[in-house]
């Protein structure tokens, strides 16, 4: 089954995104997305893989989504940086989700990102 795309919850505040500090902008995302995560799971999302983020390549960044649910597969939109959407998101199946999520993990970890 196809995924269910959401806009992110406004209960959540997106930063204000300045180029004036990136060091600053990227704190601050990092803080907002620790806070959607903190707050999906308040309102009873949890399970495998919940606030875990997919990204994928558009244009000059990334089109990020945060995953929401599995099953049914449901992801929410985050709109940062240049808020890129990527088009066939909506077609992700929860295999393919998990596929990418697992090949995320293994970079970050060969790479030294968390």
């Amino acid at each position: 089954m196809a995924a269910k795309i959401y806009s992110a919850p406004t209960e959540v505040e997106l930063p204000e995104t300045t180029f004036q500090n990136v060091s600053e902008w990227e704190k601050l995302e990092k803080q907002y997305i620790q806070d959607l995560k903190k707050y999906i799971m308040s309102i009873g999302y949890k399970g495998k893989n919940v606030g875990e983020i997919i990204k994928f390549p558009v244009a000059d960044g990334y089109a990020q989504y945060m995953v929401l649910s599995m099953r049914p597969l449901q992801l929410i939109h985050l709109a940062l940086g240049d808020e890129w959407h990527f088009p066939q998101a909506h077609l992700m199946t929860a295999k393919e989700v998990n596929k990418k999520i697992d090949s995320e993990k293994s970079l970050a970890k060969l790479f030294g990102g968390n």
